[in-house]
This record gives structure tokens, C-alpha cells and sequence, in this order.
């Protein structure tokens, strides 16, 4: 797998904490799997986001279409 080296800025603790528990040798793998498992955690949320947009767009059409069937449906019956 190619790698590629970026640098960003972290607060002064989390790299303190990152120091204390991940030992040098390790540190870039522990990042890796950190970010990954954000990032894949963010798609998670944004396919859920997706879903419920989409769940409300078509029960919003699903009751126009049995609003309109209805109406159809019962103009005959006598009420």
C-alpha cells in the first residue's frame, strides 16, 4: 500500500495522550485507523441522513397518491 506523509496539528494533550499510550513506532498506524474509523462513521450518518430524507419524501407522495385514490374511491358511496 503507498503511504503518504501529511502533517496537521493536534492539541497538546491529545498528543500527550497519543505519546503515553502508542509507542513511536506505532503512532502512524493508530492514526490511520482512528481517522478511517471517523470517517467511515461520518458516511454511516450521512447514508442514514440519506435514508430518512428519502423514507419522508416518499411517504409525503405515498399519502397525496391515497388522498387521491380516495377521494376517487368513495365519490359513489353514500356517506
Amino acid at each position: 500500500m503507498k503511504t503518504m506523509k501529511l502533517n496537521f496539528t493536534v492539541p497538546e494533550d491529545v498528543a500527550g495522550l497519543l505519546k503515553a499510550r502508542v509507542s513511536k513506532r506505532k503512532r502512524s498506524a493508530f492514526v490511520s485507523a482512528a481517522v478511517l474509523a471517523k470517517l467511515k462513521e461520518l458516511e454511516r450518518e450521512s447514508l442514514r441522513q440519506e435514508l430518512a430524507e428519502g423514507y419522508q419524501a416518499r411517504r409525503d407522495e405515498e399519502a397525496s397518491i391515497d388522498r387521491e385514490w380516495a377521494e376517487g374511491t368513495l365519490e359513489e358511496w353514500p356517506l
